[in-house]
């Protein structure tokens, strides 16, 4: 082997400079490989049916020992701030408990690089910990967002089933248009459709399930407002509101926070919206599995 004169660079060295050259401004293969890993366990989790009814239920039963934790009222405030992080503050959008209730800091267990600012910590069993103190900033900011439309200039799309009872009712307070268990492709995009129409905002449930309406609003250069998991990216949102967005309990208490804004801000009747039990009280439980489930003994026995 010649011996390397003084100075000179080593082979090795030049070829990871050529490659960083050649590669600049570019995302590393390696760095794209784990983005697209990742990207392809959050999809499943929020489309496959099976994994995403293990996650449900290791959530029903966080729900079930946060319940009994409340119940033991000389630890309760201890013990629900080591779940969740955020001291209790008096100009939250509801208190700390009703966060807690609803099961809305409650993740999943991919991590997208987009959520992990918001994310506070992972549990043993691999779900990851919304801040409550940011779910209830990133509210806000979703309601003062929304506020800004009329009610003609928005749809609300939501395919998963978990939502359609919080979206349906929203929309009959506020107005606003909503497209629960379908979307209807090209609407947004197609004039020659007779249900065609313009808009201005697009409430997106979750994008990985709605991603026909967010692709539809991205190509007519509309805004969206975009519920974000653990488990979403944030890509094509204007505003983003985060927490569990696979729950009938936190989607309600969602939605019962944006209808209450909306309606303030637009000078709709306050007194349609019902009180927060209504929308995350044990009626409002129960995962999609279980709903199915009970439609299919439904109709077995003719129910």
């Amino acid at each position: 082997m010649a011996a390397k004169k003084k100075g000179e660079v080593p082979e090795e060295v030049k070829e990871d400079i050529v490659e960083d050259i050649e590669n600049k401004g570019k995302v590393p293969k390696k760095v794209a490989k784990e983005e697209e890993k990742i990207a392809e366990e959050a999809e499943k989790e929020s489309t496959d049916a099976k994994v995403s009814s293990d996650i449900e239920e290791k959530k029903k039963k966080l729900m079930e020992k946060a319940k009994k934790l409340s119940e033991k009222i000389e630890i309760k405030s201890e013990e629900l701030k080591e779940q969740v992080k955020g001291e209790k503050r008096t100009d939250m959008l509801v208190p700390l408990e009703e966060y807690i209730n609803s099961g809305i800091y409650i993740g999943t267990k991919v991590i997208t690089p987009d959520m992990r600012p918001f994310v506070y910590r992972r549990r043993a069993d691999g779900l990851a910990i919304f801040n409550t103190d940011l779910i209830d900033e990133k509210l806000k900011e979703g309601v003062k967002y929304i506020s800004k439309f009329n009610p003609e200039e928005i749809i609300v799309t939501c395919k998963r089933q978990a939502g359609w009872k919080a979206v349906e009712k929203f929309g009959e307070i506020t107005g606003i248009r909503v497209f629960a268990k379908k979307y209807p492709a090209g609407i947004l995009t197609n004039s020659n459709l007779k249900d065609f129409f313009e808009n201005e905002l697009t409430v997106i449930c979750d994008a990985w399930v709605d991603k026909n309406a967010l692709k539809d609003t991205m190509k007519v250069g509309k805004k969206v407002l975009m519920i974000c998991d653990t488990n979403n990216f944030s890509k094509g949102a204007d505003q983003i509101i985060i927490g569990n967005n696979k729950s009938p309990k936190s989607l309600g208490i969602i939605f019962y926070l944006l209808a209450k804004g909306y309606c303030k801000a637009h000078g709709i009747d306050e007194a349609k919206i019902p009180n927060i039990e209504w929308w995350i009280g044990e009626q409002a439980g129960g995962s999609e599995a279980e709903a199915k489930r009970k439609a299919r003994a439904g109709a077995r026995f003719g129910v």
